[in-house]
C-alpha cells in the first residue's frame, strides 16, 4: 500500500491542509491536535478490523452482480453516487422476427439503447395483452445476431402502455431487467468490456464504443428493414456524480456488504427515539431508503484507498479460495495451514469504496478497535452530528448502521442537517460552472463574523443562496455592533475611577424589585433582554440557530441600538445628576455584555474583541458562563414603552412630512389619560431628545390644547395623541404657496388621466394592462389630490385663526 498511502498523502497535504485552513479561518474551535485523516495508520487498522468483523459474521460476500460501472473511471460506482438528470434522447423501435412464422409475424420491441440487444435472453410481454398472447411460449430472433433465437415470455412487470408492449429483456444491462431474469432463472449475457467497448458477443461490432455502435447498428438494421422508426423521448439518464459520464450497468465481481439486518438496527435506532434527526422530515427519508436498500457493493477499481484485506491463492480461481487478514503475514500463515507449505498469494487489486472508512469515523478516530482506548470510553457514543443533507445515505446512515453493528452502541444521539451553500442564483456550485466561493476570499472583503452569521441565518436542513446583499447587510451588522462597542465603551469611566465604578457595580438586575425601581427606558431595555436571553437559550436548545441570529439581531438593532442607546444620551449628556449617568452606563453595559455572549457563537472573533476591551474582564468570552435565564421581565413596561416608541415614531414622520430641519426644535402638546400622561411625562428629556423637541415647549395634559385647529394632530395609539404647532414647523404663507402649485399640477395630469379613460377608443382598443395601469394612476393621483387639499385647508385655516 506504499504507493497509494503516499499520492492520498500528498494529496491531503496539499487538498486538505487547504481545507483545514478554511475551517480554522472561519473559527471552528475544534481541538486540532486530534485531527485524522481516513488513511492514517489508526484509521487504516479500523477499517481492516471492520471487514473482517464484518466478513466473519457473514455480512460481507463477494459474488458477480450487476453493479453501476464508470467506463471511464474503470470502476463500480455506488447507486449513491450515481445522479440522474431529464435529457432528450431517442426511442428506437425494432422489429424481432417470431421464428417459424410468417414474414407478417413479428414484434416490435421500443427502446432507448439499441447496442444492448446483442445480449438479450428473452422477449416479455403482459400475459394480459391480447396481441401478442398468441406468441407466448414460442422463440424470437433477435436481429443482427446471425440468427440468434430467444423465448417469448409473459410476466405483469411488463407495461403494456409503454412503447409497443413488448419488452427485451437484457439483464447484463438493465437493473430491472436483471431483477426480472434472477427471479425467472433466466441466463445473465454481457456484451460490453469495461471500457465501455462491446466485446465479442456483438461480432462485427466488436471493439466499437456504444455510442458509436448505436448509430453504426441503426443505419445497418434500417438496411435490413427491420427499423421501424425512431422518435424523440426523454430519457432519465444515469451520470456518474464523481466524473459526469453516463453509468452502464454491468455485471461484475465485487464485494458486498448485506445490508438487511444492518439497515433493521439503524431503523429500529431512530424508531426507539435512540437517535433524532433534525429537521424531523428527513426522518421519513431516512426510513424510505433503509427500508428499501440494496446490498452496498464496497469494492471498487481504483489505485488509491484502502486496499481490500483478502488474499487469493495462486492456480486457483475458486470464489471460495481466499483469505481474509490483517496483513500479507497472517495471510501466508492461514493459507500454509489450508493449503500447504509451498503456497502463493497474492492481494485482491481493488480498494474499499471511500465511504466504507468514512462510515467508522466515530469510533476510529477514539482509537477503535481498542474499546479501552481513555478516548472511546470517554467520547463515545458522542451527543451530535452535524453535516449536510445532502449526504445522509452516503455517511449519516452508514456510520450509524457500522456504529451499532461494530460497537454495540448508536454512534450520536442527535443528527443535524444543515443545507448547502448555494450561488446567488440558487445553483450549487461547481467548478464547471465557475461559482464556487472560496470562503478564505469572503472573509478578505467582508470579515469571518459577517459570513458566519449569514450562514447559521439558514434554517435548518434548507439551502441557502450566498448572495453578496446578505454579506454586505452582516458587514454592516458587524460594524454597528462595534460601533455600538466604541459608544459604551467611550462612555464608562476610567478603571482607575474606583467610586465612579463602585456606584456602576451597585446596579443590580436580577432582581424584581431593583428592576422596578428603574426608569421606563431602562425597565424596558433589561426586561426585554431578560425575554431575549430565555428565547434564545431555548432556540438554541432546539438547534433552532437562524432563529437565533435573527432574534439576537432585531433585539439588538432596533431594541438597543436604535433606541436604548439614543434615550441613553439623555441620561449620560443631559442629565445633571451622576446617579443617573452612572444608570445608563450600567444598563448599557450589562445589556451589551450579554448580547455579546448571546452572539458569540455566530461571531467570536468581533464578540472577543470587543468582550476583551470591555472593562474588568477576568476571563475570555469563549470560556464565560452563559447568561442567567428565568430573569424578571415588566410586562407593563414593555407596553409602556412601546406607546412611546410610537408616540416618537409618529412625531418623527410629521416633522419628515413637513420637511422640519433636523436641528429644529418644535412644540408640542402630549394628550392622553393620567397614567399614560405620567409614565411618558416622567421621560420628558428623552422624549424630546429622540423626537427633536423644544423640552421648555413639551406640554402633557388630559384634554386638546385651545389652539388645537393651529396644530397638526396625531394619533400614536390607542388614547395617546400629540398636537404640534403648525407655526413651529412650517412657514405656513410659503407653504400655502408651495402646495397650492403642487396641487394645480396633480390636478392637469389626473385630468389627463381622466381624459384617456373617457376615450371609447383608448379603452376598447389599448391592451388590458395598459387600461389597468391608467386607471391605477388616475385612483392614485385623485388621493394625493384629497390629502394635499386637506392639507391646504389646515393651513388656510390655521393662518386665519393667526390673523
Amino acid at each position: 500500500m506504499g504507493v497509494e498511502r503516499k499520492v492520498n498523502f500528498l494529496s491531503y497535504a496539499t487538498h486538505g491542509a487547504r481545507i483545514t485552513n478554511q475551517i480554522k479561518r472561519l473559527g471552528a474551535s475544534c481541538d486540532w491536535t486530534r485531527e485524522h485523516f481516513t488513511l492514517d495508520e489508526q484509521l487504516s487498522r479500523a477499517v481492516i478490523e471492520a471487514f473482517i468483523k464484518l466478513h466473519d459474521k457473514g455480512l460481507i460476500y463477494q459474488g458477480s452482480y450487476l453493479v453501476n460501472w464508470s467506463p471511464n473511471l474503470q470502476t463500480a460506482v455506488s447507486d449513491l453516487e450515481v445522479e440522474y438528470s431529464e435529457e432528450p434522447g431517442t426511442l428506437y423501435h425494432i422489429n424481432y422476427r417470431v421464428a417459424g412464422g410468417t414474414r407478417s409475424d413479428f414484434l416490435t420491441i421500443a427502446t432507448t439503447r439499441p447496442e444492448t440487444l446483442f445480449g438479450d435472453v428473452a422477449i416479455a410481454v403482459n400475459p394480459d395483452d391480447d396481441r401478442y398472447s398468441k406468441y407466448i411460449g414460442k422463440m424470437a430472433i433477435v436481429p443482427m445476431t446471425y440468427g440468434r433465437h430467444v423465448p417469448i415470455i409473459s410476466d405483469k412487470y411488463v407495461d403494456k402502455d409503454f412503447g409497443t408492449g413488448v419488452l427485451k429483456i437484457s439483464p447484463g444491462h438493465d437493473h430491472n431487467d436483471y431483477i426480472l431474469a434472477r427471479k425467472l432463472g433466466l441466463p445473465i449475457l454481457n456484451v460490453m468490456n469495461k471500457d465501455g467497448t462491446l466485446n465479442d458477443v456483438a461480432g462485427l461490432y466488436c471493439g466499437l464504443d456504444r455510442f458509436e455502435v448505436r448509430k453504426q447498428l441503426w443505419a445497418d438494421l434500417e438496411e435490413t428493414g427491420l427499423a421501424v422508426k425512431k422518435e424523440p423521448h426523454t430519457l432519465r439518464v444515469p451520470r456518474s456524480q464523481r466524473g459526469g459520464e453516463i453509468i452502464e450497468p454491468l455485471v461484475s465481481k465485487q464485494w458486498f456488504v448485506n445490508m438487511e439486518s444492518l439497515a433493521e438496527k439503524a431503523l429500529h435506532a431512530v424508531h426507539k427515539g435512540e437517535i433524532t434527526i433534525m429537521p424531523e422530515r428527513f426522518e421519513k427519508i431516512y426510513n424510505h431508503w433503509l427500508s428499501n436498500i440494496k446490498d452496498w457493493c464496497i469494492s471498487r477499481q481504483l489505485w488509491w484507498g484502502h486496499r481490500i484485506p483478502v488474499w487469493y491463492i495462486e492456480g486457483r480461481s475458486g470464489e471460495e479460495d481466499y483469505i481474509v487478514a490483517r496483513n500479507e503475514v497472517e495471510a501466508l500463515e492461514k493459507a500454509r495451514e489450508k493449503y500447504g507449505e509451498g503456497v502463493e498469494i497474492y492481494q485482491d487489486p481493488d480498494v474499499l469504496d471511500t465511504w466504507f472508512s468514512s462510515a467508522l469515523w466515530p469510533f476510529s478516530t477514539l482509537g477503535w478497535p481498542n474499546e479501552s482506548s481513555e478516548d472511546f470510553k470517554r467520547f463515545y457514543p458522542t451527543t451530535m452530528l452535524e453535516t449536510g443533507h445532502d449526504i445522509l445515505f452516503f455517511w449519516v446512515a452508514r456510520m450509524v448502521m457500522m456504529g451499532i453493528e461494530l460497537t454495540g452502541k448508536v454512534p450520536f444521539s442527535n443528527i443535524y442537517l444543515h443545507g448547502l451553500i448555494r450561488d446567488a442564483q440558487g445553483r450549487k456550485m461547481s467548478k464547471t460552472l465557475g461559482n464556487v466561493i472560496d470562503p478564505l476570499d469572503t472573509i478578505k472583503e467582508y470579515g469571518t463574523d459577517a459570513l458566519r452569521f449569514t450562514l447559521a441565518l439558514g434554517t435548518a436542513g434548507q439551502d441557502l443562496n450566498l448572495s453578496m446583499e446578505r454579506l454586505t447587510a452582516n458587514k454592516a451588522f458587524t460594524n454597528k455592533l462595534w460601533n455600538a462597542g466604541k459608544f459604551v465603551l467611550q462612555n464608562l469611566p476610567s478603571q482607575t475611577d474606583a467610586s465612579a465604578w463602585e456606584a456602576i457595580l451597585a446596579h443590580k438586575f436580577d432582581a424584581e424589585e431593583s428592576l422596578l425601581r428603574l426608569p421606563l427606558p431602562e425597565r424596558w431595555v433589561v426586561s426585554e433582554l431578560h425575554v431575549l436571553t430565555d428565547t434564545v437559550t431555548a432556540s438554541y436548545d432546539k438547534y433552532f440557530f437562524g432563529d437565533v441570529g435573527r432574534e439576537v439581531y432585531d433585539f439588538f438593532w432596533s431594541d438597543f441600538a436604535d433606541w436604548y442607546i439614543e434615550a441613553s444620551k439623555a441620561r449620560l449628556y443631559q442629565s445633571g445628576g451622576n446617579s443617573t449617568a452612572s444608570l445608563a452606563q450600567a444598563v448599557l453595559l450589562y445589556v451589551f455584555e450579554n448580547i455579546l455572549k448571546l452572539l458569540h457563537p455566530f461571531m467570536p472573533f468581533v464578540t472577543e474583541e470587543l468582550w476583551q476591551a470591555l472593562p474588568n474582564r477576568k476571563e475570555a468570552l469563549i470560556i464565560s458562563s452563559w447568561p442567567q435565564t428565568s430573569l424578571p421581565r415588566h410586562a407593563n413596561s414593555i407596553r409602556q414603552f412601546e406607546n412611546f416608541q410610537a408616540l416618537t415614531r409618529a412625531i418623527r414622520n410629521a416633522r419628515a412630512e413637513y420637511s422640519v430641519e433636523p436641528a429644529k426644535r418644535i412644540s408640542a402638546w402630549i394628550v392622553a389619560n393620567k397614567d399614560v400622561v405620567q409614565y411618558i411625562s416622567n421621560e420628558k428629556e428623552v422624549l424630546a431628545l429622540l423626537s427633536r423637541l423644544d423640552t421648555e415647549n413639551v406640554h402633557f395634559a388630559t384634554s386638546p390644547p385651545g389652539e388645537a385647529n393651529k396644530c397638526v394632530h396625531l394619533v400614536a395609539s390607542e388614547g395617546l395623541e400629540a398636537y404640534l404647532p403648525l407655526a413651529d414647523m412650517v412657514d405656513i404663507s410659503a407653504e400655502v404657496d408651495r402646495l397650492s402649485k403642487r396641487l394645480a399640477k396633480m390636478q392637469t395630469e389626473y385630468e389627463g388621466l381622466v381624459a384617456r379613460l373617457g376615450s371609447p377608443k383608448f379603452v376598447e382598443k389599448a391592451p388590458e394592462d395598459v387600461v389597468r395601469g391608467v386607471r391605477e394612476k388616475a385612483a392614485e393621483a385623485e388621493e394625493k389630490i384629497h390629502l394635499t387639499k386637506k392639507r391646504l385647508e389646515l393651513l388656510r385655516s390655521s393662518a386665519l385663526v393667526s390673523q
